[in-house]
């Protein structure tokens, strides 16, 4: 019960909501228990006492409470909808903003298709048990202490036929809610998985469909879903016996009640309303029992999707502010790291001992083998990761001790897999300013020569791009990714391999982009192409995360080392 605890201050805004809800399906039972004790009594009226007169009253009672229990119903059916589709819609959205809040680092130990299955699936699992079952518990325990009041005052031995049964019903839902609880866990596990690979081969299609490979991630595909079947049929199997049983031994106790109440009725104890009311209360008591039983296995299945849910909003981000942390104003772009090293596995170091500067307004290239560890310094740049030693400055301040939300403020990654949202080429731009009005967006674009090919498009700037840009080409994607980055017009910038992968065409038009997006602005690239390595102010050379030559191109050609063997081997290729 602890993780449903948990749950509680997503309840609670709506708690006054609940309880109206909760008093008007209390209502519906209360009715409902008045309509049997009134069948009852029209019983005797008809074929006892015939009384016409009073079996006309008794009709018309009988029809205004069914018109009570139809308003109840209508007010609480709408108001748990309305409850329901509420608390849910904030708890995803609490926890959606929870992902956002966590480090890069945390999305690359977790797989896209799991984090989705708990936003979405173990989210609505949780849904039922946290609102609609309380409201139908309300209804389920007036029908129990409300039906169980009337047996009592109109035959307590037999009442107590049926609260015999009580000890029995209860160990048994025990018994088997620890098997259902362990099902359902996995279940959610295996679905979480599934959703994970369809997702990558959704991602992946081209190249699934390029490397023939639709047979084998059909075999995966099926693999997956004959172990969910597997366990959905375990479940299933343990719910088709759980749920009969429950009502055999609840339909037992009524087959008791009518043989020892026929008995009282023929020796004229009892009249024949009495024990046919006592016959429906005792029907009616099937539900609270079925529900108790069906309400502890859907428990025991929240409670494994809770778990999981609360595992993500438990993770807490590794970069984060400290207390004390300062806001940055406008910053010059005086950038140092100062004997920096990092690594995502300690097994295996990523950077050691690293430092270099750069003024505000120069180019500084990173050169070295494939795994020397550039990307890693951008990333340790961006402050996506800090440094387990050593620190990176910006102007004299700590980044560290600053606000992580006015740091990225100053800072713009072009990436070598340019990322475009779902939406228009105009959403996509503006994602760099929000507030940019259509001219601002216009000079931008222009600025990234993007403007010609957009206006180009049948919608122009309203086009929708496709999911990750698919609609467009490489470099058309690259130069919207300009773009944004001119409308945000940071001080630093930050280019991995902007340009690799293009045509000769894309990447002239790119690489002048670039050029218009460096100017005046401290840039940091991973070069690719080497007319970039050419004009930058300084090239650091990494070899397996150490810096092991540092100068200008001219410099290090003359000194015959890794940079002049990667530039020879390659003569006019690039230099990664």
């Amino acid at each position: 019960m602890t993780t449903f605890r948990r749950f509680f201050p997503f309840l609670k805004p709506y708690l006054p909501r609940m309880l109206a809800a909760g008093l008007l399906v209390m209502g519906v039972a209360a009715v409902n228990l008045a309509l049997l004790r009134l069948a009852g009594q029209l019983w005797d009226v008809i074929t006892v006492a015939h009384d016409a007169s009073r079996m006309t009253g008794l009709i018309g009672v009988f029809l205004g409470l069914v018109a009570l229990q139809g308003v109840c119903s209508m007010g609480h059916s709408y108001l748990t909808a309305w409850i329901s589709q509420r608390i849910v819609a904030d708890f995803r959205q609490h926890l959606f903003t929870h992902l956002q809040s966590l480090s890069v680092s945390f999305f690359a130990r977790r797989r896209t298709g799991e984090l989705l299955s708990r936003l979405m699936n173990d989210v609505t699992v949780i849904q039922s048990i946290a609102t609609e079952t309380p409201i139908d518990s309300a209804k389920q325990l007036v029908t129990f202490v409300g039906g169980i009041a009337f047996l009592l005052a109109m035959n307590w031995r037999l009442c107590l036929l049926i609260l015999t049964l009580l000890p029995i019903l209860v160990l048994v839902a025990k018994f088997f809610g620890r098997r259902l609880k362990a099902l359902s866990t996995s279940i959610q596990d295996q679905t979480a998985a599934l959703s994970t690979l369809v997702e990558e081969v959704i991602s992946g299609i081209r190249i699934v469909k390029s490397f023939v490979q639709t047979g084998r991630e059909d075999a995966r595909f099926a693999g997956q879903i004959r172990q969910a079947m597997e366990l959905a049929l375990r479940r299933a199997g343990i719910m088709a016996f759980f749920i009969p049983v429950i009502s055999l031994l609840t339909f037992s106790a009524a087959a008791a009640v009518l043989w020892y109440g026929g008995t009282q009725v023929i020796e004229g104890t009892v009249t024949p309303g009495d024990l046919f009311a006592f016959v429906l209360f005792a029907g009616i008591l099937i539900g609270p029992f079925s529900s108790a039983a069906r309400v502890f296995a859907q428990m025991k299945e929240a409670q494994g999707a809770t778990q999981r849910v609360f595992e993500i909003l438990d993770a807490q981000p590794e970069i984060h502010d400290r207390p004390d942390a300062r806001v940055l104003s406008t910053v010059t772009g005086h950038i140092r790291a100062e004997q920096v090293s990092f690594d995502y596995d300690a097994r295996q170091p990523v950077l050691s001992n690293l430092s270099f500067e750069a003024n505000p307004g120069e180019l500084v290239a990173f050169v070295g083998p494939t795994g020397a560890g550039k990307t890693t310094v951008i990333n340790l740049l961006h402050r996506f990761y800090d440094p387990m030693e050593g620190r990176i400055t910006v102007d004299g301040h700590d980044l560290k001790e600053v606000t992580v939300e006015s740091w990225y403020r100053q800072v713009a990654l072009v990436p070598q897999e340019t990322i475009l949202f779902g939406g228009t080429i105009l959403d996509n731009i503006r994602y760099g300013n929000p507030h940019a009005d259509d001219a601002a967006v216009a000079d931008a674009s222009k600025a990234a020569h993007a403007h010609a090919f957009i206006t180009g498009l049948p919608d122009g700037y309203r086009t929708v791009v496709g999911e990750k840009g698919v609609n467009l080409s490489g470099g058309q994607r690259q130069r919207i990714a300009i773009a944004r980055a001119i409308l945000k017009n940071p001080r630093i910038l930050l280019l991995d391999e902007a340009t690799s992968s293009l045509d000769t065409e894309s990447e002239r038009l790119v690489q002048d982009a670039l050029e218009r997006l460096m100017k005046g602005r401290t840039t940091f690239v991973v070069a690719h192409r080497l007319s970039t390595i050419q004009r930058a102010n300084r090239i650091l050379v990494l070899d397996k995360g150490k810096l092991v030559e540092e100068g200008t191109h001219a410099q290090l050609m003359d000194r015959m080392g890794l940079y002049h063997y990667l530039y020879t081997i390659r003569l006019n290729e690039p230099v990664v």
